[in-house]
């Protein structure tokens, strides 16, 4: 099965250098049985790690579908909240479409998420009598949305389940989609989000 290093024990050649015995490999005979050997076993392990990659998971249909793109200066008074790592901040007027806002979240100095209010599984659950919809909130670490008793992960976008801290949501969670997450962009003083 593969490559054993066994094998190598009547290759190695022995020098002595201030009194010390080491021991390396014949580089002809070594390189040699690498190719022979490791390589097939290489090539099966790095097929096995793109194949594993390419897991598509199904596109969220709720996902909004008009184009934006918007920037804003994370640094200024203006978005203050996003001043600080950990900081997020709900932007609404700066997008238009089909979106019900945007939660920004500051990730790192140069690093930032931004996800869509619109609950990513039943999204239309709580419609009231006027056409309302309910929207995501952000109880950090958490957004939850409130009317599926949903949380999920804002580092990653990932719906939670636990039991132990009544993290159940009202929707079966075997088929249930992450946070809708657009692309963010950041040059150091201009953030752009965009889908």
């Amino acid at each position: 099965m593969g490559f054993s290093f066994h094998c190598l024990r009547f290759w190695w050649t022995k020098i002595t250098i201030f009194g010390q015995n080491i021991r390396f490999p014949e580089k002809k005979r070594f390189y040699a049985m690498m190719k022979r050997k490791t390589y097939p076993l290489l090539l099966a392990v790095a097929l096995l790690f793109a194949l594993h990659g390419c897991h598509s998971y199904p596109e969220n249909p709720n996902r909004p579908t008009t184009p934006f793109r918007f920037t804003i200066n994370p640094n200024s008074l203006q978005y203050q909240e996003l001043n600080v790592v950990s900081g997020w901040i709900y932007l609404s007027s700066e997008v238009e479409s089909t979106s019900r806002g945007i939660i920004v979240y500051r990730q790192s100095e140069t690093e930032f998420l931004a996800y869509d209010r619109l609950p990513p599984n039943y999204p239309d659950a709580c419609t009231d009598s006027q056409g309302n919809t309910k929207r995501l909130v952000v109880d950090f670490p958490f957004v939850v949305d409130n009317c599926n008793n949903a949380y999920y992960n804002i580092l990653n976008g990932q719906l939670i389940v636990s039991e132990e801290f009544g993290m159940i949501p009202s929707f079966p969670t075997e088929d249930a989609y992450p946070l809708i997450q657009y692309y963010t962009t950041y040059d150091g003083s201009k953030l752009t989000v965009y889908n």
